[in-house]
């Protein structure tokens, strides 16, 4: 992997993202981003809209989905996160790769958790329209900007309510602390390869705030968030569509 200047974004494949991926060296990067989800804070910024949207529903119950969620590390610590504080949210997850769904729905078993994960092809397979959120952590890097754009689109018109993208931001800094916190949290080598990688593809914010304005996003509000990471938060006009 050669290190590319960061004025522009440089696509690279993912080793993840790579076809007839050995399903133990799969597993050891899934755990190794487990805990670098951990450690990223990115839970307590998607935590933070969902509860004051929570709040605002007085118990009824949220439903939230949480797009390519991998092996479901965030997902579940959302929805431990929100029965910790009692709040009445129900966090499901989705994602191309069985393997990940699989993975993902033994651990949400075993920690007696409600969501429920599916394989889904989320470019491709309409999203559910019933759910009040629909977010992503660490997916949009992964798309060119007309599938990025295709994909806020597509989320802003089948929430019911909220739409949350958690990302990397494209930066010297993001680069420096992708490269060293890969190394010293796990021993994966495609988590050591992807981690850079994933940088150079990303957004900078300015990209992010046009992307939301292609999409339809009107409004999207777009915050830096610890370590060198961004949320947007759109929230649909006027409340959920109508029927």
């Amino acid at each position: 992997m050669l290190f590319q200047p960061l004025a522009q974004r440089h696509r690279q494949p993912e080793w993840m993202d790579q076809p007839g991926l050995d399903p133990a060296a799969h597993t050891e990067a899934l755990e190794g981003l487990r805990r670098i989800n951990a450690l990223s804070g990115a839970v307590g910024s998607l935590l933070a809209p969902i509860r004051s949207l929570a709040r605002e529903h007085n118990g009824q119950a949220l439903r939230v989905l949480d797009l390519a969620c991998g092996g479901g590390d965030n997902t579940r610590a959302l929805a431990e996160r929100a029965r910790r504080e009692g709040l009445a949210v129900r966090v499901d997850g989705c994602d191309l790769s069985p393997q990940a769904v699989a993975m993902a729905s033994r651990s949400s078993r075993e920690r007696d958790l409600d969501g429920v994960f599916f394989q889904a092809d989320v470019l491709k397979d309409p999203l559910p329209d019933d759910y009040d959120v629909i977010l992503c952590t660490l997916f949009l890097h992964h798309l060119d900007e007309a599938a990025a754009v295709g994909l806020l689109s597509r989320m802003g018109r089948a929430s019911r309510q909220l739409v949350l993208v958690n990302d990397l931001i494209r930066s010297p800094l993001g680069y420096g602390l992708a490269w060293a916190g890969c190394r010293l949290l796990s021993r994966s080598p495609i988590v050591h390869f992807d981690g850079p990688v994933s940088v150079q593809g990303a957004f900078q914010l300015e990209e992010v705030r046009s992307l939301a304005v292609r999409a339809g996003l009107d409004g999207a509000k777009i915050r830096r968030s610890w370590p060198e990471r961004y949320l947007l938060c759109w929230r649909r006009p006027g409340g959920p569509p109508q029927p």
